[in-house]
């Protein structure tokens, strides 16, 4: 399987800023490693011009950074996997820890929405993670256990083409802390088993990034980590020659 180096740009970018940095990203990549995939998570105004610009090309993804679990209706300021997959978009990030903080998603309704993404043909990377005083508190396990249950309660068997976990410990987002090797190891080896526990026959090839804080300095020490299938990185992927570093790590 492929390592999926994954952006998130959050609600960053205009329609040309976002032209701009793909551009600048694509001009300065020299041929993509036969082992990565790239995936962008961009606004949904930037979706269509980030198409554009990726223009199907070997390896390289768009998704969008949110959706609701119908296929349209009366549900004012939210967009439909079928929108999302017209602008271009074949995969949608879920879980996301600002969904679950900033906006009151809870895990049963972020499973409701993976469940229905991959129904409707979407690719999904689902987010998990603790807060650092979930962590401090001894309750890792039980944190990324029930996100996982919710999470994938509908999904009765995972395809790994199509279905990715992204473990992002909370204190780590946004922050300039990263979790330490001790902390990603164990936190994906409780994933690892998780998905094996669940689908015997997929569990092992499911992908699991790791994100928080991710840097071109400390990705290439992440990426040698057992289990670690690529990263979901945030603030460092706006800039394109910090997120082509991260990339090539």
């Amino acid at each position: 399987m492929k390592k999926l180096m994954a952006a998130n740009w959050k609600m960053h970018k205009t329609r040309s800023e976002a032209r701009e940095t793909l551009k600048a990203f694509l001009s300065g990549m020299p041929q993509l490693p036969a082992d990565r995939e790239v995936l962008f998570f961009v606004p949904f105004t930037a979706l269509a011009s980030a198409a554009e610009v990726l223009g199907g090309q070997r390896g390289y993804f768009l998704g969008g950074q949110n959706m609701y679990p119908a296929d349209k209706g009366a549900y004012t300021g939210e967009i439909s996997p079928a929108m999302l997959t017209d602008c271009g978009c074949s995969y949608v990030l879920t879980g996301h820890s600002e969904r679950r903080a900033i906006f009151g998603e809870s895990s049963e309704f972020i499973g409701r929405k993976t469940t229905f993404a991959l129904e409707r043909g979407l690719k999904v990377v689902i987010c998990i993670g603790e807060t650092l005083e979930e962590r401090e508190q001894g309750r890792l396990e039980a944190v990324l256990g029930e996100q996982l249950e919710k999470g994938l309660a509908g999904v009765e068997s995972a395809d790994p083409e199509k279905l990715a976990v992204a473990y992002e410990p909370v204190w780590a987002i946004g922050t300039g802390k990263v979790a330490g090797p001790k902390e990603i190891l164990e936190s994906h080896a409780f994933v690892r088993s998780w998905l094996c526990q669940r689908y015997p026959e997929t569990g092992n090839a499911l992908r699991i990034l790791y994100g928080g804080s991710v840097k071109p300095e400390n990705c290439g020490e992440i990426m040698g980590l057992d289990n670690v299938d690529g990263v979901l990185v945030g603030g460092a992927s706006l800039d394109a020659e910090m997120f082509r570093q991260i990339v090539l790590a």
